[in-house]
């Protein structure tokens, strides 16, 4: 049939491409750009939460970052303090700084923004849990038995870093595997 009608064919494509060429190259180019813009500033964020993470680790300062995934923050807290700031390390570390009104709750970050701090989160009461666990992994635990998001906890006391989803908790991470989990959790 491609044989027979070639010329008809040939004469439709030439048609539909020069007719909607431009169109398409526009919306291909904005689509791409949106993609790679979201992947960059996707980049950066995954670097500046790593970054907190670790400075936090090194310096004792206990935090509980909740990744509130498709999630709004009433589904995740009801008491909290809006913030709607770009995520930063140098953000994050002051709000966990131990002089700061909010260093106590979590922070929850959604949609590519530091949504709010100060988080009262409910606490897991699973008997699961190892007794050296303290306030900030049961509230890790309990937010994930709850809900669909992911918490990230470092801890206080030995400036280990945690990782909690879906009721569990993996505590002490790597480096390596503290990368790992943000990108793989972690949405624009």
């Amino acid at each position: 049939i491609i044989i027979i009608f070639q010329p008809e064919v040939r004469r439709f494509l030439l048609i539909l491409g020069n007719t909607t060429l431009q169109g398409r190259t526009n919306f291909l180019r904005r689509w791409l750009d949106k993609s790679l813009g979201n992947s960059e500033e996707r980049q950066a964020h995954v670097v500046e939460i790593k970054s907190a993470l670790l400075r936090m680790s090194k310096e004792k300062t206990g935090a509980l970052l909740v990744f509130a995934k498709s999630l709004t923050l009433q589904n995740i807290s009801n008491t909290y303090v809006e913030v709607d700031a770009r995520i930063t390390a140098g953000l994050l570390e002051s709000i966990f700084n131990k002089e700061s009104p909010l260093h106590d709750g979590a922070v929850v970050l959604g949609k590519g923004r530091i949504l709010a701090a100060g988080c009262i989160l409910p606490v897991s009461e699973s008997m699961e849990l190892p007794p050296s666990a303290g306030l900030r992994h049961r509230a890790a635990v309990g937010i994930t038995e709850r809900t669909i998001a992911v918490a990230f906890v470092v801890s206080e006391e030995t400036g280990a870093i945690s990782f909690a989803a879906q009721g569990k908790i993996e505590m002490a991470l790597s480096e390596s595997r503290l990368t790992e989990l943000i990108n793989q959790h972690y949405e624009v």
